[in-house]
């Protein structure tokens, strides 16, 4: 078996990645997850946040993931996401188009039961506040 596990990261329009590498950092619902070479195979929902590709200990991509799931296998991890970007394609007018939408839909949300989906919003309007510290 080669070295390594085969990360895909797909969105609606493209395959933004297919490649071996030594561990995949994805932003679950739950936590964070390293997924290595013969993970548990699980299926986990992802919340908005930075999915990292890293080889030899060193990060070789980041991606902005605004949702969606992962799927990993003891061989892949395929993520599959809502909405998905390179952090260097993150301009300050996309994170911002972000948050305003995500801040609406929280808005909209505050005096309704949609608790799932205004706690989602809350955690878009995070991840904008970290990318923009970047940009």
């Amino acid at each position: 078996m080669a070295k390594g596990l085969t990360l895909e990261i797909v969105s609606p329009e493209e395959l933004l990645l297919s490649e071996r590498v030594d561990m995949a950092i994805i932003p679950a619902v739950e936590g964070d997850i390293g997924a290595l070479p013969g993970h548990a195979p699980m299926i986990v929902s992802l919340r908005a946040g930075l999915v990292r590709a890293q080889v030899a200990g060193t990060t070789v991509h980041e991606f902005v993931v605004v949702g969606g799931f992962a799927e990993i296998t003891p061989e892949r991890c395929t993520v599959v996401a809502t909405e998905a970007v390179p952090v260097a394609a993150a301009t300050a007018e996309w994170i911002e188009e972000r948050v305003r939408a995500a801040e609406a839909v929280y808005s909209r949300t505050a005096t309704t039961d949609e608790v799932e989906v205004r706690e989602d919003a809350l955690r878009q309007t995070q991840l904008g506040s970290v990318l923009q510290a970047r940009v």
